[in-house]
Protein backbone atom coordinates (compact mmCIF):
# COMPACT_ATOMS: atom_id res chain seq x y z
CA UNK A 1 0.00 0.00 0.00
CA UNK A 2 2.71 2.50 0.91
CA UNK A 3 4.46 1.93 -2.42
CA UNK A 4 1.23 2.62 -4.26
CA UNK A 5 0.55 5.77 -2.27
CA UNK A 6 4.00 7.11 -3.04
CA UNK A 7 3.25 7.16 -6.77
CA UNK A 8 -0.17 8.83 -6.54
CA UNK A 9 -1.70 12.11 -5.43
CA UNK A 10 -3.60 11.30 -2.27
CA UNK A 11 -6.57 12.97 -0.63
CA UNK A 12 -6.85 12.17 3.08
CA UNK A 13 -10.36 12.43 4.51
CA UNK A 14 -11.05 11.87 8.18
CA UNK A 15 -14.27 9.97 8.76
CA UNK A 16 -16.71 11.06 11.48
CA UNK A 17 -15.25 8.20 13.53
CA UNK A 18 -11.81 9.94 13.38
CA UNK A 19 -10.28 7.33 11.06
CA UNK A 20 -8.34 8.71 8.05
CA UNK A 21 -9.20 7.25 4.64
CA UNK A 22 -6.72 7.73 1.80
CA UNK A 23 -8.36 8.38 -1.59
CA UNK A 24 -6.25 8.27 -4.74
CA UNK A 25 -7.02 11.37 -6.80
CA UNK A 26 -7.84 10.60 -10.43
CA UNK A 27 -4.93 11.24 -12.76
CA UNK A 28 -5.12 13.67 -15.68
CA UNK A 29 -4.81 10.75 -18.11
CA UNK A 30 -7.69 8.77 -16.62
CA UNK A 31 -9.91 11.83 -16.45
CA UNK A 32 -9.11 12.71 -20.07
CA UNK A 33 -9.95 9.20 -21.30
CA UNK A 34 -13.17 9.09 -19.27
CA UNK A 35 -14.15 12.51 -20.61
CA UNK A 36 -13.35 11.45 -24.18
CA UNK A 37 -15.61 8.40 -23.79
CA UNK A 38 -18.44 10.57 -22.49
CA UNK A 39 -18.05 13.14 -25.26
CA UNK A 40 -18.05 10.30 -27.81
CA UNK A 41 -21.36 9.06 -26.37
CA UNK A 42 -22.75 12.60 -26.57
CA UNK A 43 -21.62 12.92 -30.19
CA UNK A 44 -23.16 9.53 -31.03
CA UNK A 45 -26.47 10.55 -29.47
CA UNK A 46 -26.55 13.86 -31.36
CA UNK A 47 -25.52 12.09 -34.57
CA UNK A 48 -28.36 9.58 -34.21
CA UNK A 49 -30.85 12.39 -33.61
CA UNK A 50 -29.57 14.26 -36.66
CA UNK A 51 -29.67 11.11 -38.82
CA UNK A 52 -33.22 10.36 -37.68
CA UNK A 53 -34.28 13.92 -38.50
CA UNK A 54 -32.64 13.66 -41.93
CA UNK A 55 -34.42 10.39 -42.69
CA UNK A 56 -37.78 11.76 -41.54
CA UNK A 57 -37.48 14.93 -43.61
CA UNK A 58 -36.86 12.82 -46.70
CA UNK A 59 -40.56 11.95 -46.66
CA UNK A 60 -42.53 14.85 -48.20
CA UNK A 61 -45.52 14.47 -45.88
CA UNK A 62 -43.37 14.58 -42.75
CA UNK A 63 -41.34 17.47 -44.17
CA UNK A 64 -44.54 19.48 -44.62
CA UNK A 65 -45.62 18.71 -41.06
CA UNK A 66 -42.25 19.83 -39.69
CA UNK A 67 -42.27 22.98 -41.83
CA UNK A 68 -45.70 23.93 -40.52
CA UNK A 69 -44.92 23.00 -36.89
CA UNK A 70 -45.24 25.77 -34.33
CA UNK A 71 -42.11 27.45 -32.98
CA UNK A 72 -42.31 25.63 -29.65
CA UNK A 73 -41.49 22.37 -31.43
CA UNK A 74 -38.21 23.88 -32.62
CA UNK A 75 -37.62 25.19 -29.10
CA UNK A 76 -38.12 21.68 -27.69
CA UNK A 77 -35.62 20.24 -30.17
CA UNK A 78 -33.07 22.89 -29.19
CA UNK A 79 -33.74 22.13 -25.51
CA UNK A 80 -33.16 18.41 -26.10
CA UNK A 81 -29.81 19.11 -27.73
CA UNK A 82 -28.88 21.41 -24.85
CA UNK A 83 -29.78 18.74 -22.31
CA UNK A 84 -27.63 16.20 -24.12
CA UNK A 85 -24.70 18.60 -24.17
CA UNK A 86 -25.08 20.25 -20.76
CA UNK A 87 -27.19 17.79 -18.78
CA UNK A 88 -25.43 14.53 -19.70
CA UNK A 89 -22.70 14.77 -17.07
CA UNK A 90 -24.92 16.17 -14.30
CA UNK A 91 -27.62 13.55 -14.86
CA UNK A 92 -25.29 10.55 -14.83
CA UNK A 93 -23.20 11.79 -11.90
CA UNK A 94 -26.36 12.27 -9.85
CA UNK A 95 -28.12 9.07 -10.94
CA UNK A 96 -25.04 6.82 -11.04
CA UNK A 97 -23.53 7.67 -7.66
CA UNK A 98 -20.97 10.17 -8.93
CA UNK A 99 -20.11 8.34 -12.15
CA UNK A 100 -20.72 8.78 -15.86
CA UNK A 101 -20.31 5.89 -18.33
CA UNK A 102 -16.74 7.06 -18.96
CA UNK A 103 -15.93 7.36 -15.26
CA UNK A 104 -17.46 3.97 -14.54
CA UNK A 105 -15.30 2.41 -17.26
CA UNK A 106 -12.17 4.00 -15.78
CA UNK A 107 -13.32 3.35 -12.16
CA UNK A 108 -13.44 7.03 -11.25
CA UNK A 109 -15.98 8.68 -8.98
CA UNK A 110 -16.96 12.22 -8.03
CA UNK A 111 -17.29 12.80 -4.29
CA UNK A 112 -17.75 15.76 -2.03
CA UNK A 113 -14.56 17.01 -0.42
CA UNK A 114 -15.58 15.33 2.85
CA UNK A 115 -16.03 11.94 1.14
CA UNK A 116 -19.81 11.98 1.15
CA UNK A 117 -22.00 11.45 -1.94
CA UNK A 118 -22.59 14.42 -4.21
CA UNK A 119 -26.11 15.81 -4.48
CA UNK A 120 -27.88 16.89 -7.66
CA UNK A 121 -26.98 20.49 -6.82
CA UNK A 122 -23.26 19.72 -6.72
CA UNK A 123 -23.45 17.61 -9.88
CA UNK A 124 -25.25 20.45 -11.67
CA UNK A 125 -22.89 23.19 -10.47
CA UNK A 126 -19.66 21.37 -11.38
CA UNK A 127 -20.98 20.61 -14.86
CA UNK A 128 -22.59 23.96 -15.62
CA UNK A 129 -19.07 25.37 -15.27
CA UNK A 130 -17.66 22.71 -17.60
CA UNK A 131 -17.96 25.18 -20.51
CA UNK A 132 -15.54 27.50 -18.72
CA UNK A 133 -13.13 24.63 -18.03
CA UNK A 134 -13.25 23.61 -21.71
CA UNK A 135 -12.12 27.01 -22.99
CA UNK A 136 -10.69 27.30 -25.47
CA UNK A 137 -12.95 24.46 -26.60
CA UNK A 138 -12.45 21.57 -26.83
CA UNK A 139 -9.03 21.47 -25.17
CA UNK A 140 -10.00 21.99 -21.48
CA UNK A 141 -7.10 24.44 -21.13
CA UNK A 142 -8.57 26.32 -18.17
CA UNK A 143 -9.52 23.03 -16.54
CA UNK A 144 -6.00 21.63 -16.98
CA UNK A 145 -4.41 24.76 -15.52
CA UNK A 146 -6.79 24.55 -12.57
CA UNK A 147 -6.08 20.85 -11.98
CA UNK A 148 -2.31 21.37 -12.04
CA UNK A 149 -2.47 24.41 -9.73
CA UNK A 150 -4.72 23.00 -7.00
CA UNK A 151 -3.70 20.56 -4.28
CA UNK A 152 -6.79 18.40 -4.84
CA UNK A 153 -6.56 18.30 -8.65
CA UNK A 154 -9.80 20.25 -9.02
CA UNK A 155 -11.00 22.05 -12.10
CA UNK A 156 -12.99 25.28 -11.68
CA UNK A 157 -16.30 23.41 -11.51
CA UNK A 158 -14.94 21.19 -8.73
CA UNK A 159 -13.74 24.13 -6.67
CA UNK A 160 -17.09 25.91 -6.88
CA UNK A 161 -19.10 22.74 -6.16
CA UNK A 162 -16.72 21.48 -3.46
CA UNK A 163 -16.09 18.15 -5.20
CA UNK A 164 -13.13 15.94 -6.08
CA UNK A 165 -12.61 13.11 -8.57
CA UNK A 166 -11.05 10.00 -7.08
CA UNK A 167 -9.99 6.63 -8.39
CA UNK A 168 -11.67 3.69 -6.71
CA UNK A 169 -9.06 1.62 -4.91
CA UNK A 170 -10.93 -1.58 -4.19
CA UNK A 171 -7.83 -3.17 -2.73
CA UNK A 172 -7.93 -0.69 0.18
CA UNK A 173 -11.22 -2.05 1.49
CA UNK A 174 -11.64 -5.78 1.99
CA UNK A 175 -13.67 -7.55 -0.66
CA UNK A 176 -17.28 -8.18 0.30
CA UNK A 177 -16.80 -11.89 -0.28
CA UNK A 178 -13.68 -11.90 1.90
CA UNK A 179 -15.40 -10.26 4.84
CA UNK A 180 -18.74 -12.01 4.59
CA UNK A 181 -17.21 -15.47 4.12
CA UNK A 182 -15.41 -15.43 7.47
CA UNK A 183 -16.97 -17.04 10.53
CA UNK A 184 -19.32 -14.80 12.46
CA UNK A 185 -17.61 -13.92 15.74
CA UNK A 186 -20.33 -11.57 17.01
CA UNK A 187 -23.76 -12.66 15.82
CA UNK A 188 -25.63 -10.24 18.05
CA UNK A 189 -26.56 -6.89 16.54
CA UNK A 190 -25.79 -4.12 18.97
CA UNK A 191 -25.42 -0.36 18.86
CA UNK A 192 -21.84 0.75 19.25
CA UNK A 193 -22.28 4.30 17.97
CA UNK A 194 -24.65 7.15 18.72
CA UNK A 195 -27.75 6.73 16.52
CA UNK A 196 -27.73 8.98 13.47
CA UNK A 197 -31.05 10.80 13.19
CA UNK A 198 -31.97 10.98 9.51
CA UNK A 199 -35.08 11.57 7.45
CA UNK A 200 -35.73 9.25 4.51
CA UNK A 201 -38.18 6.66 3.27
CA UNK A 202 -36.83 3.11 3.44
CA UNK A 203 -39.44 1.71 1.04
CA UNK A 204 -37.00 1.59 -1.88
CA UNK A 205 -34.47 -0.59 -0.04
CA UNK A 206 -34.31 -4.23 -1.06
CA UNK A 207 -33.90 -7.22 1.19
CA UNK A 208 -30.50 -7.97 -0.35
CA UNK A 209 -29.25 -4.45 0.45
CA UNK A 210 -30.35 -4.82 4.05
CA UNK A 211 -28.64 -8.20 4.23
CA UNK A 212 -25.36 -6.55 3.22
CA UNK A 213 -25.80 -3.95 5.97
CA UNK A 214 -26.73 -6.57 8.55
CA UNK A 215 -23.85 -8.87 7.63
CA UNK A 216 -21.36 -6.02 7.82
CA UNK A 217 -22.62 -4.95 11.25
CA UNK A 218 -22.36 -8.51 12.51
CA UNK A 219 -18.81 -9.12 11.28
CA UNK A 220 -17.20 -5.70 11.37
CA UNK A 221 -15.31 -6.31 14.62
CA UNK A 222 -13.20 -8.94 12.88
CA UNK A 223 -11.57 -6.01 11.02
CA UNK A 224 -9.11 -3.44 12.25
CA UNK A 225 -10.14 0.23 12.32
CA UNK A 226 -9.09 1.36 8.84
CA UNK A 227 -10.48 -1.63 6.86
CA UNK A 228 -13.65 -1.43 8.96
CA UNK A 229 -14.12 2.24 8.07
CA UNK A 230 -13.46 1.55 4.41
CA UNK A 231 -16.11 -1.14 4.45
CA UNK A 232 -18.57 1.07 6.37
CA UNK A 233 -18.06 3.78 3.74
CA UNK A 234 -18.47 1.34 0.85
CA UNK A 235 -21.67 -0.13 2.30
CA UNK A 236 -23.10 3.31 3.14
CA UNK A 237 -22.31 5.13 -0.11
CA UNK A 238 -24.79 3.42 -2.50
CA UNK A 239 -27.50 3.55 0.18
CA UNK A 240 -26.92 7.26 0.75
CA UNK A 241 -27.22 7.83 -2.98
CA UNK A 242 -30.41 5.78 -3.15
CA UNK A 243 -32.20 7.24 -0.11
CA UNK A 244 -30.87 10.83 -0.34
CA UNK A 245 -31.44 11.23 3.44
CA UNK A 246 -31.25 14.47 5.35
CA UNK A 247 -29.11 14.39 8.49
CA UNK A 248 -26.96 16.51 10.74
CA UNK A 249 -23.42 16.45 9.33
CA UNK A 250 -21.97 17.33 12.75
CA UNK A 251 -23.27 14.12 14.35
CA UNK A 252 -23.10 11.78 11.36
CA UNK A 253 -21.05 8.57 11.46
CA UNK A 254 -21.17 5.81 8.85
CA UNK A 255 -21.55 2.99 11.35
CA UNK A 256 -24.08 4.93 13.39
CA UNK A 257 -26.06 5.50 10.19
CA UNK A 258 -25.98 1.81 9.26
CA UNK A 259 -26.99 0.77 12.78
CA UNK A 260 -29.94 3.19 12.76
CA UNK A 261 -30.88 2.14 9.23
CA UNK A 262 -31.01 -1.53 10.14
CA UNK A 263 -32.92 -0.81 13.35
CA UNK A 264 -35.60 1.15 11.46
CA UNK A 265 -35.85 -1.40 8.67
CA UNK A 266 -36.33 -4.25 11.11
CA UNK A 267 -39.03 -2.31 12.91
CA UNK A 268 -40.88 -1.41 9.73
CA UNK A 269 -40.55 -4.55 7.63
CA UNK A 270 -39.78 -7.59 9.74
CA UNK A 271 -41.54 -6.88 12.98
CA UNK A 272 -44.26 -4.57 11.66
CA UNK A 273 -45.04 -1.09 12.83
Amino acid sequence: MSATLATEDILVIETPERVPLHFALASIGNRFIACAIDHAIQALAIGLIGLSALILTSFPSIERIIASAPKWVVAVMILVLFLILAGYFAFFEWAWSGQTPGKRWLKLRVLREDGRPITFWEAAVRNLLRTMDMMPAPFYSIGLISVFSTTRDQRVGDMVAGTVVVREREAEAPEFSQVFATPVSDPALRRSFKPVDFTASLSSLTESEIQVVETFLRRRWDLSDVPRQWMAWRVSLPILYKLRPTYDVATFTYEGFLEELLHRYLQEHRFGS
